[in-house]
């Protein structure tokens, strides 16, 4: 029996850990040969290992960092040139920077911004236009519950995240009807490894929390993309979070998202 992949091309950035790990797992176990992209080549090449001896698929492994802004024509050059075209394009690689904007390095917030938000945006401008000629294809964006509201103490990342699903949504509607979708998925705090690499395991938003894993955000995310949903935010409390600035003055939404991030005992 074919799988619904069987012929058909992933590429997943940040795919050497975290919901890229994931979301590899999820469309090699359909039949989708994969491009995998992120930093560590070693961790890329341990994973491309193991899922082309399980599931007897097609694996290349770019090895770029996406804070380089010629990155994204490096690897549409790449595939090119190997003659592979790409039907679902996971922009799922992101981090975030923690503390006061103004105490925050401003190298560190623009690499941010290089990968949040410029890389994703240059990767769909790469890889759409051939999935709208051969009319099929989607794309899923990685955005966060982070997207609905302003984010002191992470003012750059949550922003970064609105820009996302605004771009999502507005894109999914240009190209509504022609074969190819676009879905945001909007998770709220998951067991990734994000917490550490942004230095906020302290924070009131994670401390103590019992957070969803990896691997159901992923289930979750790759199931509305399946589907050509356009919004999927996993698990209720988040759903509520993300709708609560609706009825919430801004201000006082950002006073309370700022309570909400500070570390314990502040």
């Amino acid at each position: 029996m074919s799988k619904r992949g069987e012929g058909r091309t992933a590429l997943i950035t940040g795919a050497s850990s975290g919901f890229g790990v994931e979301f590899a797992k999820l469309f090699a176990r359909d039949g989708y040969d994969l491009v995998l992209v992120a930093r560590s080549e070693d961790k890329l090449n341990a994973l491309a290992a193991g899922l082309r001896q399980r599931h007897e698929i097609t694996v290349t492994v770019l090895a770029r960092d996406l804070t380089d802004p010629t990155a994204p024509g490096v690897i549409r050059a790449a595939l090119d040139a190997a003659g592979i075209q790409v039907d679902a394009l996971v922009n799922n690689a992101g981090f975030a920077t923690y503390g006061p904007f103004a105490e925050i390095s401003a190298d560190a917030d623009l690499d941010l911004l290089k990968v949040n938000v410029v890389a994703l945006t240059a990767l769909t401008k790469a890889f759409l236009p051939g999935m709208l000629v051969r009319r099929r294809g989607g794309i899923l964006n990685v955005a966060s519950t982070a997207a609905f509201q302003p984010g002191p103490l992470m003012a750059a990342y949550y922003a970064s995240k609105a820009y996302v699903l605004f771009l999502s949504d507005a894109i999914g509607e240009e190209v509504r009807g022609s074969g190819v979708t676009v879905t945001a998925l909007c998770p709220g705090p998951s067991r990734t490894g994000f917490q550490q690499r942004a230095a906020m395991e302290e924070s009131k938003l994670v401390s103590g929390r019992q957070i969803m894993d990896a691997a159901t955000v992923a289930r979750v995310g790759y199931r509305a993309f399946q589907a050509g949903q356009a919004v999927v935010i996993p698990g209720l409390q988040n759903r509520i979070m993300a709708l609560a600035p609706r009825f919430t003055p801004r201000a006082l939404t950002a006073r309370l998202v700022k309570g909400m991030q500070e570390r314990v005992g502040h």
